[in-house]
């Protein structure tokens, strides 16, 4: 696979490893580098195709009879929030969105450890230190950027590590204050963006995988109409793909 026969870009198969969300499966991935000079064009371009971005790789899920990772996107302009999405709209309407550099804070690690202890005490990200942290902040080779949610008493409540691509916004991590679930922060820091997108006139944010049978990831479907990623093609998600 490559894109270019003057400068070709080499794709790698990672060795089996236990799925992080499907219990009794394993995972393989294909991964290739995103550093040079055209890091922002092929990062569009495999987005497009259905890769996520961490650190400075591209990867994508080619584990062997499975296919339970599906790319799930927004499709901005026709997104009509549902009831509930309103009333999370309105339990946060104190908070305020700030859009700062993709530079890693004390205040930021102070949460995501939170964070990470009370969801996924059990994962590995609960066993990063700060420089890991800072690591996967701020290793990137195209045009990242955080958003931080703020109290009006200027209390970090959510933080949105977020790629900027030339048809949408990339959601690649978000993490939040655990304590307060009546304000759903996770669904808060999504909505968010998509207003922030169709503000920028971006037509999508992208989610990265939806995975029906994973309880973390089924929360992407709440947001309506989507669009994924089957046999190449962008198709909204129907009923029928939910059962």
């Amino acid at each position: 696979m490559t894109f270019s026969s003057r400068h070709p870009q080499f794709f790698y198969t990672t060795a089996p490893q236990p799925c992080p969300y499907l219990p009794d499966r394993m995972e393989r991935k294909v991964v290739t580098d995103l550093s040079g000079p055209n890091a922002e064009t092929l990062h569009d371009r495999l987005s497009r195709a259905g890769f996520r971005r961490s650190h400075a790789i591209a990867y994508a899920p080619v584990c062997n009879g499975c296919n339970a990772c599906v790319p799930i996107r927004i499709p901005v302009q026709r997104f009509t929030p549902s009831r509930t999405q309103k009333r999370v709209f309105k339990a946060n309407s104190d908070l305020q969105g700030f859009q700062v550099p993709a530079k890693a804070t004390a205040e930021q690690f102070v949460l995501f450890r939170q964070y990470q202890l009370a969801r996924h005490a059990t994962g590995d990200m609960a066993s990063m230190n700060f420089a890991d942290y800072r690591s996967m902040i701020e290793d990137t080779p195209i045009d990242t950027f955080m958003v931080e949610f703020r109290s009006p008493e200027n209390q970090l409540m959510a933080v949105s590590l977020v790629d900027a691509l030339s048809d949408g916004l990339s959601a690649v991590y978000s993490f939040y204050d655990t304590t307060d679930s009546a304000r759903s922060l996770g669904s808060f820091a999504v909505l968010w963006l998509i207003e922030h997108a169709r503000r920028r006139r971006l037509p999508y944010v992208y989610l990265g995988y939806w995975i029906a049978q994973s309880r973390k990831m089924a929360y992407k479907t709440n947001f309506r109409p989507a669009e994924i990623l089957s046999r190449g093609s962008w198709r909204d998600l129907d009923e029928q793909d939910l059962t």
